[in-house]
């Protein structure tokens, strides 16, 4: 199950507890974001992590450029980085 983001992913997995499943044995689960206790709840989440800090600085500058009235090219803001961690099973 990819979840939007980690505290959602974190009640999948406590609900997936709840229902009897396992985790990663039964059911994967990845969240977004990488916020600091993901790392620490049971099983340690997986997750995707963005640096939100870079991605508002270039988004601004971008937005800035924009009201210049200067052309800007699509570009891709952030390069995701996949946080492996035991909520997820291998394929």
């Amino acid at each position: 199950v990819f979840v939007a983001n980690d505290h959602m992913a974190m009640g999948v997995l406590r609900a997936l507890r709840e229902a009897g499943r396992r985790v990663p044995e039964d059911v994967s689960v990845v969240g977004f974001d990488d916020v600091p206790e993901a790392a620490y709840f049971w099983p340690p989440l997986t997750t995707v992590r963005q640096d939100f800090g870079v991605l508002g600085r270039q988004a601004f500058r971008l937005l800035l450029q924009r009201i210049a009235g200067r052309d800007v090219e699509s570009a891709r803001l952030v390069e995701p980085e996949l946080v492996v961690r035991d909520s997820a099973a291998a394929a």
